[in-house]
């Protein structure tokens, strides 16, 4: 019986990926590495002789965001998600030995890869991800083979104008008015709202995705990192000619997912991409700022076609 069970879920995977033969997804390991003194949790799967996608995660989740597309891709890729110092499973430093910062948590991901010997990557960044994931490009362009890029901007027109307004009145030195103000945002109540406005189906999203949301965000010294991280978003904006300039310049493999119905990150941003890297390709979804609740088996067929060579 577990036989014929096995071959009907073969096909099925098969079928829906386009794949030439029938295979079975690569079974997930969940691990933990030591980087600078602290415990990162991490998803891995597949065969590492195989091309890497480091798939980095958005807030407030954690690599729990990809339980889906890691199984459909895991046949075809090696891949390794990470959860950030203070998301997910990962622990919270305290804070006289981790400065919470996009350039901290970017460093201790450059060193997490190093110490896998994953300097060849393609990378997938959803939120979060792109200012972890575009500070690794710029300053290690030979570790790129590829971009996948999903509702995370790399240019102003990418942003909810109310919300780049916001954002860049949060520049410059920090007030207890605008820690109040980060902190709650650093809530269930924000997850909700990412998950579920602009969704196609929210009644048949999974609760599961915001239930382990809310588990890091029910922890006072990971709400205490987000919020930092939250108050460093000005950061990220000061970056952005230097990433289009390395765009512009290295012309990465790239590939675009978006959910159009993202509350903050404007749909623009997904065609902006092309304006830096003409042949990138761009796939718009009708689905929210987590993209991969609904469209994860397109979207893998996507990252299959583009990068599986």
């Amino acid at each position: 019986m577990k036989r014929l069970e096995s071959f009907v879920v073969a096909g099925l995977v098969g079928a829906m990926l386009s794949a030439p033969a029938a295979v079975l997804a690569a079974p997930v390991a969940y691990r933990y590495a030591s980087v600078d003194g602290i415990r990162i949790f991490y998803r891995e799967a597949g065969d590492r002789n195989k091309p890497t996608i480091v798939l980095l995660h958005g807030f407030p989740s954690s690599s729990h965001m990809f339980r889906d597309l890691i199984p459909l891709l895991s046949a075809r890729f090696h891949l390794v998600a990470p959860d950030y110092p203070g998301m997910g499973f990962s622990d919270a430093p305290p804070a006289n030995k981790f400065t919470p910062t996009f350039n901290s948590v970017a460093g201790v991901t450059e060193k997490f890869l190093q110490q896998l010997g994953e300097t060849k990557v393609i990378v997938y960044m959803q939120d979060f991800g792109g200012p972890v994931g575009m500070r690794i490009a710029t300053d290690h362009p030979e570790w790129i083979r590829g971009l996948i890029v999903q509702n995370t901007p790399i240019s102003d027109d990418g942003w909810d104008p109310a919300r780049l307004k916001a954002v860049r009145a949060n520049a410059g030195p920090g007030t207890p008015e605008k820690r109040a103000a980060a902190e709650s945002r650093v809530v269930i109540d924000t997850a909700l709202l990412l998950y579920k406005k602009g969704a196609r189906n929210p009644e048949q999203l999974n609760p599961d995705a915001w239930a382990s949301d809310a588990y890091a965000l029910r922890d006072p010294e990971k709400r205490r990192i987000m919020t930092d991280l939250q108050l460093d978003i000005p950061s990220n904006l000061d970056l952005y000619p230097k990433w289009q300039g390395y765009l512009q310049k290295s012309q990465p493999e790239t590939l675009v997912v978006w959910g159009k119905g993202d509350p903050i990150f404007a749909v623009a941003g997904a065609e902006a991409v092309k304006r830096y890297v003409p042949k990138a390709e761009v796939h718009i979804y009708d689905a929210g700022h987590f993209a991969l609740e609904e469209d994860a088996p397109d979207i893998a067929r996507q990252i299959i076609r583009k990068f599986s060579k």
